[in-house]
């Protein structure tokens, strides 16, 4: 069983910082596959996974930890003006300015971005990733982020990993 649970928290580690891969079918296939492991432990221990992950886009975007040089060097480096990037500039001014909006709302009304990112890490809607980072920028604090995040996933994965168990009693019972 314990070799289970570290294997859920590096695959929730990997998954919370590359995305394309899904926690949530593999938390279903194990707890299909195996019985002994008890739901509340598989919904701590993939919290604590994701948290983690997320943890480095959040420090990211707040600016407390410094990308790696290939990274960093691709998003700030200065480049010459071109006609391209001047209509990429002028499509995006809109988005932009909305970010710029939303990003002052946050910072008038913190408890706004505490109950979207916290609502955001249970239903998924909006984008977790999306809002862990949108947490970093407007500077959430890191004891919120943390406290608001794990038990948001806590119970999105705990509800899944029960799953399969009250399925399987209703498919049994019936």
């Amino acid at each position: 069983m314990l070799g289970w649970l570290c294997l859920a928290l590096g695959v929730a580690f990997g998954s919370a910082i590359v995305p394309v891969i899904s926690v949530e079918v593999f938390v279903i296939g194990l707890m299909t596959s195996e019985s002994g492991i008890p739901w509340l432990a598989m919904g701590a221990v993939v919290a604590i996974g994701q948290i983690a992950g997320k943890l480095l886009y959040y420090l990211a975007a707040r600016g407390s930890i410094r990308l790696p040089a290939v990274l960093h060097d691709r998003l700030h480096r200065q480049r010459p003006p071109s006609a391209r990037r001047e209509r990429w500039h002028l499509r995006t001014k809109r988005l932009r300015m909305w970010l710029e909006s939303l990003r002052e709302r946050c910072h008038r009304h913190p408890h706004w971005m505490a109950s979207t990112y916290g609502i955001s890490s249970i239903v998924g809607l909006p984008p977790f990733m999306a809002t862990t980072v949108l947490a970093g920028l407007v500077r959430m604090s890191l004891s919120m982020f943390v406290a608001a995040g794990l038990l948001g996933r806590f119970v999105r994965f705990s509800v899944l990993a029960a799953c399969p168990a009250v399925f399987a009693g209703l498919v049994h019972g019936a």
